[in-house]
Parts: structure tokens; sequence; C-alpha cells
């Protein structure tokens, strides 16, 4: 058992919850592409994390927040980093299977898009040599319809690419960086800069948020734990590791709600963990696509940064973010026609260490190719899908 304190356990508040007006400080960036997104995020303890995201798209900023189970020493509080980004996939998948269907005159009476997302680590932290990685999705679409199996088979490669995702999925985007350490700017060493001002650390920003009044839906809902497979390789701390040679699977279960709202279950398959219940919406009443997306790609690279620290020994008392992506519209939700495109990511790293500025070097570069999201901008992947009609 963890011997940390467990911040979210004692945290009254929701823990997905749209913040009063008092976060208005973060906003999303000015739109390149057709929509944008920010993330301000501060570590609390260890694993635990908790961000205010921005999105073009929504009405509202999100407070969320993410933990760690055993196989890391969490308290599994909250989901882990890589559910985030397979929620805000799936989602986005279905808005754009739907929007389509509707121009192309497919009638559609039920649908379920079951997504799994695959990823490697591998390697020793202290030599440097340990590496996160991404694979190809699967993505199966069990569809209630009348057309036939080659037109729904086009619809769900056709709303894939046309996701605003595909633009980090598809080809390769190296991320941007800037490094304050200790309230110093410090020129990273093989990270990539980002051009232009450096906003300030977000953490007391964060520390401010409080719930919209307002009767929101409670989000996300933890269930028991997934499945138990023969991939399960996870234990106590087992990825603290300081080599390591695995792959970590999750599922994305994706249905519609009578009002439109989107529910996704997440499966943690390995390392072994719990399902959550996850809530996405295009018009306000949960958080969009985008955020939980751009909530996933942050909260890991965030882990991959406590995860150095902890494995090397040494002090890293706290570690935020400030990052921004930049994406197209959607190609059918948004009426551009087009695949979707995508800005590489930006993030903006704060550490407060004890430590010196080579650490805080190492912990940059080790965090962002240890990171399996940034793997995921970096590396380019399909989708391998599957149609059952139903």
């Amino acid at each position: 058992m963890a011997k940390h304190e467990n911040i979210l356990g004692g945290d009254p508040r929701p823990s997905f919850f749209p913040v009063d007006q008092g976060a208005a400080r973060v906003q999303p960036p000015e739109d390149r592409l057709g929509t944008s997104v920010r993330m301000a995020a501060r570590s609390l303890s260890v694993m635990q994390k908790e961000a205010l995201l921005a999105s073009s798209k929504s009405p509202h900023v999100w407070r969320l927040v993410s933990d760690e189970g055993a196989y890391l020493d969490g308290y599994n509080e909250a989901p882990c980093p890589l559910s985030f980004l397979t929620v805000g996939m799936v989602s986005s998948y279905m808005t754009e299977l739907l929007a389509l269907a509707e121009q192309r005159g497919i009638a559609i009476r039920h649908v379920c898009l079951v997504q799994d997302n695959y990823y490697t680590m591998k390697g020793s932290a202290l030599k440097g040599t340990m590496t996160g990685g991404a694979r190809d999705i699967e993505l199966e679409a069990r569809i209630d319809s009348d057309a036939d199996a080659e037109a729904l088979r086009a619809l769900v490669l056709d709303a894939v690419a046309a996701s605003p995702l595909n633009g980090l999925m598809r080809g390769e985007k190296e991320s941007l960086f800037t490094l304050t350490h200790h309230g110093r700017r410090v020129v990273p060493d093989k990270a990539r800069p980002v051009i232009g001002d450096v906003p300030d650390d977000p953490s007391e920003t964060i520390a401010e948020a409080q719930p919209l009044p307002g009767d929101w839906p409670s989000i996300p809902v933890k269930g028991g734990m997934s499945p138990l497979t023969d991939e399960a390789t996870s234990s106590q701390g087992s990825s603290l590791a300081e080599e390591q040679d695995r792959i970590l699977h999750i599922r994305g279960i994706c249905t519609l709600r009578e009002d439109g709202v989107k529910q996704v279950e997440q499966q943690l398959f390995n390392p072994h963990g719990s399902i959550f219940l996850f809530l996405c919406d295009e018009e306000g009443r949960a958080p969009d696509a985008i955020s939980y997306m751009a909530a996933g790609i942050g909260f890991c690279f965030m882990t991959q940064l406590g995860r150095y620290a902890k494995i090397a020994k040494k002090d890293l008392s706290a570690y935020n973010i400030v990052q921004d992506i930049h994406f197209s519209k959607g190609g059918a939700s948004g009426g551009t026609g087009r695949a979707g495109s995508a800005d590489p990511v930006e993030t903006h790293v704060y550490l407060h260490s004890t430590e010196d500025d080579e650490f805080a070097r190492a912990a940059l570069d080790m965090g962002e190719q240890t990171c399996f999201l940034h793997a995921f901008c970096r590396t380019d992947l399909k989708a391998k899908v599957r149609v059952v009609k139903t």
C-alpha cells in the first residue's frame, strides 16, 4: 500500500467538474487550425494530478484529476492518464461517425464502438535507454443498420480519418517544450523548444478552482476491477522497476445515451486496474473529446516525470505544466470534408526540486522519451477496423 498522502481521497469536491468563473484565467490559445485546448496541471502527491482544461469547443473550463493504481504505488482514486486519451479518441470517432452517417443518409439504429490501445515500455531508466512506444489501435464498430457491410466499413474508416486526433496519430510529430526549474528558465538538452512566451506556473490558479453551481453529473464512476486476462503482468510497484519490457493494454467501450451524451466504459487490462465510467459531450454537459485527449497526453507525461525522479531517487517536490494543442475541426462534424490535422503538442514544464539543472534537463528528456502518448504523437499509427452488423 502506498505510504504517501492521499490528497484526492480527502478532497470533498467532485473528481470532475466545470469550474466557476474564478478559473477564467485559463483560456484556450488562439485557434490556428480551427480548435484548440489548453491544459494547466499540477502534481499533488506522487502520482495524483489535477488539471484545468479550456477547450475552444466547450463553454466550460473543466477540472479533471488522475491517479494511478497499485502498479505505481497509487491510490486508484481517479483514472490513469491513458484512460483519458482512449476516452477522447473513441468519443471523437463516435461524433464523426454519426455526422458522416447523417450526411450520407445511412440510418443507424444502434452503435457501439470498442477501442483497444496498446503501448510498450522497454529499457533502463538509469542508463537512459528506457523508451515508451505506441502501437496501432484496434477499433470494432458494432452497428445496427440496413446499410451493407461495405458502406459501414467505409463509414467507420472515414470517421477515424475525420477525427481531429488523426493529426497526431498519422505522421510523426515531435513535441515541443520549455523548461523552468525553481522559477528560472533552463535551456533543455534534447527537447525541441516552443517558440514564444512562457506562461506563469499554473499551480495557484488550479488550486483556486471551485465547482460551477448546478446539477452536474458524477464523473467518473469507478466500478470493479477490469477483467483479469493472461496479459496482466503488473504487481504492487511493478511499473517503478528501473528496467522494463512490457506491453500495456487499455480498452474504451463507447455507447450513446438517449440524450445524446456519450458514455465510455474504460477497462485497464495491463497494468491491471479498475473500470471507470466516463461521460463525454460536445455541448458542455460533460468534458468534450479534445479536452479528454489533451488531458491524457499531459497527465501521461507528468506521470513519467514523477516516475523518473522516483526511480532515480531524486527530489522532485512539484511538477506542473501548461500544455497547448491545436487541432482542426472534425472533417464531418466541423464540415471541413477533410482528414483531421494537428500541430505538435507544446508543453511548458515547471519543476520544483533541490537538485541541479542537469537533473531538470534529464527529467524532461526522460519524461518525453518514456511518455506513451508523446510516443503516440511521434509514431505513424493506423486504426485496424472491424465492423460487426448487429
